[in-house]
């Protein structure tokens, strides 16, 4: 079963959010190790030994695997507790700082005078369009905490989309709660209060 402490948060600093390889790094190993193997994860949790063998559980082809394989309840309370949840709440702070660091402004920008110095040569060009018409064409190099915000905006996207899905899985094979994510993360959320 894979450990919460696999997810721990990283050093949130703005230099960790600007570094956008490593913030979609963490991302997609904390993804990796909870979500996108939850079905392994579920698994580990089965112990099907419980009860001693059954030499009846042999004389016919068991097809309905869903039935046969109800996970104890307080193991897949713990793992949503423990893990899931954990894992959701560690990857949600380093979305939340670093959607901040994208509003605030940004002192260190190495590229912030290139920008004001194009912006101000770019209002100074007098075009003519009817001579040229690619003339008025002008693609401003987008600041970092642009970049940064729309790269927030879509793995807050990925987020939700795998979060449903896990949670689809989790509601299935543990015996489902009928709440959504949102719901079941807010609970805990306000049981660690």
């Amino acid at each position: 079963m894979a450990q919460a402490s696999s997810t721990q948060a990283p050093a949130l600093t703005p230099k960790f959010c600007f570094d956008e390889r490593l913030l979609q790094d963490f991302l997609r190993l904390s993804r990796s190790t909870i979500d996108d193997s939850i079905t392994q994860n579920l698994n580990a949790l089965f112990t099907p030994a419980r009860n001693g063998f059954d030499p009846s559980s042999t004389a016919m082809r068991q097809t309905h695997s869903k039935s046969q394989r109800s996970i104890d309840e307080e193991a897949c309370r713990e793992f949503k507790d423990n893990v899931l949840f954990t894992s959701w709440q560690t990857r949600s702070d380093v979305l939340n700082y670093c959607a901040g660091v994208a509003t605030s402004p940004d002192p260190e920008d190495p590229d912030l005078v290139l920008r004001q110095t194009e912006s101000a040569r770019d209002r100074e060009r007098v075009v003519d369009e009817r001579l040229d018409p690619y003339s008025a064409r002008f693609f401003p190099q987008e600041a970092r905490t642009e970049s940064l915000a729309s790269l927030i905006r879509n793995q807050r996207s990925v987020e939700g989309i795998i979060r449903a899905r896990t949670w689809s899985i989790v509601n299935e094979r543990c015996g489902g709660s009928f709440s959504s994510w949102e719901e079941a993360l807010d609970d805990w959320r306000r049981k660690q209060q």
